[in-house]
This record gives structure tokens, sequence and C-alpha cells, in this order.
């Protein structure tokens, strides 16, 4: 994320508040935050996705986080509808962890806490779903599970159905082979989530924090699809030499919270490379992706795997990018597009 604050933006010191009232609702269990960054061509949509929610959120709070397009603007106006209390901060440039933590801090209702990315959607039963999922589960510090990922047009590329082999209880061992939950599947438990928080020192937000999670409680796995992660251009995660490196530090942090030995650690963080050997491998990367299986082969989970990573290290890029195309298109074929 650009650290570049707006140059019109108030101080974080003297933020720009407003807030709406609206009718408590005694039912409402899921405080929710918008974090909002330069995603004027979105945030209305990912707005009107929590209004039309039949779980209606106990308070929204929003956090513009110094955007330089018209993002409040927008947000202000679409607020009007809101069918709940609303709360919207204008400041300067934090980054996401910060806004995020800002965002939980200002909340005060609900047994629950989740945020939607103002580029992301919910599908209108995803807070029913989740909170009948965590009342059920009092373990559970967290509830996910499947999304659609979609363009700019809203049309479904991909769903984690095909690709995600996610657990339900405990998922440290899945964590820690990189695979974790898309930020808009997630409802957290307010109370082990105020134990925890995000690191604002780390750059991939939500993985830190679940590793952490993962340690004290079980995950709750809902197999159905209730939201949609939109992949554009500015998506952080498209830049994979950073997400390495951030995983790899994470799993170092919370090491000792999961109990990991320095063996089961360079274990674990092997297999993260060899995993991000293959991501290299798809974006045509290949001498990166070639260096990490090399010098990682401890982390190759199967020959089966090293033959496919082997192999298109020889396949020509054109191919490669030809194959995800074809995948694209096969997806948005099967799943169609979400209602404009």
């Amino acid at each position: 994320m650009d650290t570049q604050a707006r140059a019109d933006a108030p101080p974080e010191t003297n933020a720009s508040v407003s807030e709406q009232a609206g009718a408590p609702d005694a039912t409402a269990a899921v405080a929710v935050v918008v974090p909002s960054y330069n995603h004027a061509r979105f945030v209305e949509k990912a707005l009107r996705s929590i209004f039309q929610q039949t779980h209606t959120p106990a308070e929204l709070v929003v956090i513009d986080d110094g955007s330089s397009d018209n993002s409040p603007q927008i947000i202000e106006r679409v607020l009007k509808d809101a069918p709940c209390s609303c709360a919207f901060v204008v400041r300067a440039n934090r980054g996401l962890a910060a806004t995020l933590n800002e965002g939980f801090a200002r909340t005060t209702r609900g047994r629950y806490f989740a945020y939607l990315g103002s580029d992301d959607l919910w599908l209108p039963e995803f807070l029913a779903a989740r909170v009948s999922l965590l009342d059920a589960r009092p373990r559970a510090v967290v509830a996910y599970g499947h999304a659609y990922s979609i363009d700019e047009r809203e049309r479904i590329i991909d769903c984690t159905t095909d690709w995600a082999r996610y657990v339900d209880g405990d998922v440290r061992r899945m964590l820690l082979s990189t695979l974790a939950p898309l930020s808009p599947t997630v409802v957290y438990r307010r109370a082990a989530l105020a134990r925890h928080l995000w690191n604002e020192q780390a750059r991939l937000e939500d993985y830190e924090l679940y590793l952490r999670l993962s340690a004290e409680g079980e995950f709750a796995f809902d197999a159905r699809i209730l939201s949609a992660w939109r992949q554009h251009d500015y998506n952080a995660s498209r830049n994979l030499a950073l997400m390495l490196d951030e995983r790899l530090k994470a799993q170092a942090r919370a090491a000792a919270q999961l109990g990991l030995s320095a063996r089961e650690l360079s274990r674990y963080q092997s297999f993260a490379r060899f995993r991000s050997a293959q991501e290299f491998m798809r974006q045509g990367h290949k001498l990166t992706a070639l260096k990490l299986l090399l010098t990682n082969l401890r982390g190759v989970p199967s020959a089966t795997e090293a033959a496919r990573l082997a192999a298109g290290l020889v396949v020509p890029h054109t191919l490669l990018r030809r194959r995800r195309a074809r995948r694209r298109e096969r997806a948005s074929s099967r799943y169609g597009s979400l209602p404009s």
C-alpha cells in the first residue's frame, strides 16, 4: 500500500469523523469494519453488499485510509442508506493493519467482528451463516469458508472450491503449509481477536493473525460460497517475493506460540519456499522458481509435485498464460457473474 498521504488529508490527530445513528438491533451479533483505500470504482458495491445482509450488522465503521481518489465522497453518500448505526472516518494514510486495529477499537457492539475490503463483496447470507456457525461452535475463534474470485466487472474467474483443501478444526498445519482463508470469508470471535489483533509491522496482515489464533482455538469451516474476493492489478498478493518474505517472518514470529521446534520451523519454511516456487513458475519467473526448488528440496511434498514444477519450468510461458486464460474462461462459463 502506498504510504503517501493525500495532500489535503486531515492529520491523523484530527481525523474527520461522521456518525449516523441507527435503530439498535438486539439480535445483531457482528461489528463490521470497511477499510477503504483508492477503490472508488468498487466501494459502493462493497458497502451495499453489507446493507443487503439478511443479518444486519450491530454497527458499521468505515475508515478511509488517505485515498487520493473520490472514495470519501462516494462513501459519505452511500452511508446515508445504511440500515444500522455507522461511523465514517477520513484521515491520512496509515496502512491496512493500523486501519483494522483502529476499526476494532472503534467498535463496541457484538460478539463477533468482521471486515470487508472496499473492493470485495459479501453475498446476502454471509453474516447470518457465520453467526450461526460460531454460535454452534463455542471453541471456534474464527469462522471461514470458500469464495469466488471476481474481476473488475464482477465476472467470476476462479473459486476456491476448485483448488483449496480447507480443513475444519485444528488448522495449524494447513496454515503453515501457506494455505490460508481469504479475508472476505472470515468472521472472528471478538474476545479471541482482542488478545491478538493485527501486527502493524507486517505487510501480509492476516496470515500472522491466523497463525496466532490457530494456536488458541478451532477454525470453523463452512463449505458454502458466500463471498467474493476481487482480483485486479493493485492486489498486494501479486507481489510474490513480498508474500514469501512475509510468510517466513510471520511463521518465525509465531513459532513459539505454535509450539514449533527450530527443526519443525525450518521444515515448514522449506515447504513454504517450495509453494512459492510453484507460484513463481506460474507467473513466468522461472529462474527464481528454479533457485527456490534447488535450495529447498527437503520442502518438496511429493515426487509428483516436484515433477509438475519441473515440467512447468520447461513449458513456454506463453503456453502457461494460455492455460490460465482457459481456466478463467471455464470458471466464468461455470459460475457466471455476480449480480450487478
